[in-house]
């Protein structure tokens, strides 16, 4: 017996986002660990923006560390999640339900030392124009010599490969259930134009029911090198950047002047 369940915008994700988290980022102070490269440049009380917090685990890992956090994501489900596992950690973690626009309207200007926008997230904002626009609110944040710390699928991988659909080769088990992964790509013709990703997570669970939930994601791709020149127009000069043409994800981590 199958159910299906079909909503938009993380909602329904939400509930089941852990299966779209790799093993190795699962545990909150682990995902904080793959950035010790950058936060080695913090201080221990450093105050920390994630601005696409999903269901915390980066967040509640900065928090680990001593720093002051603060999460928000424009999915109320997501946010709550990220408030439910630091109250699990015991983390100290502020939680706003803000979209990157809105983001200027919560916080006065230059509060972090750090903003963070994980998990190729920025391709939701609409085209160009929303995407300059989320990366304003993110710079306007920073302090002086503050620094975004951003990662990205790369879109021009993605592209080459067109639509297609891609199913998880292996069961992945979270909370004792095993489930697989499916991702329908749907390219547009033209760089500038909306693409739509499906993500399906299927639980079996031990009677043999199969629940499914999906979301259709809409998402706005862009070259690396608009990237570079959008950051640059906002104030912010690229640091770090691991941009390979034959990787499937990069980080650029740039300071505002």
């Amino acid at each position: 017996m199958t159910e299906v369940v079909v909503v938009t915008g993380y909602n329904a994700l939400a509930e089941v986002y852990e299966w779209l988290i790799s093993d190795a980022k699962l545990a909150p102070a682990e995902f904080a660990a793959s950035f010790d490269d950058v936060l080695s440049l913090l201080p221990s009380n450093a105050h920390v923006l994630d601005c696409s917090c999903g269901t915390g685990q980066l967040a509640v890992g900065l928090a680990g560390r001593g720093m002051q956090v603060v999460a928000t994501d424009a999915s109320e489900a997501m946010v709550r999640r990220t408030a439910e596992l630091s109250e699990q950690f015991k983390a100290s973690v502020r939680t706003v339900r803000a979209d990157w626009q809105e983001l200027p309207d919560h916080f006065e200007d230059d509060t972090f030392d750090m903003v963070f926008c994980v998990g190729n997230s920025l391709h939701h904002a609409v085209g160009a124009r929303g995407r300059g626009a989320a990366l304003e609110s993110m710079s306007r944040l920073l302090r002086p010599g503050g620094r975004l710390v951003l990662t990205s699928r790369t879109w021009e991988l993605v592209r080459a490969r067109g639509s297609r659909l891609d199913i998880s080769d292996r069961l992945v088990r979270r909370n004792g259930r095993d489930a697989v992964v499916v991702y329908r790509w749907e390219i547009a013709p033209h760089w500038e134009e909306e693409h739509h990703i499906e993500i399906a997570i299927a639980q079996v669970d031990a009677t043999g029911l199969v629940l499914v939930r999906s979301e259709l994601l809409s998402c706005w791709p862009y070259r690396y090198e608009e990237l570079e020149v959008e950051l640059h127009r906002v104030g912010l000069r690229t640091e770090v950047s691991t941009f390979d043409l034959e990787a499937e994800n990069y980080m650029v981590v740039a300071s505002k002047v």
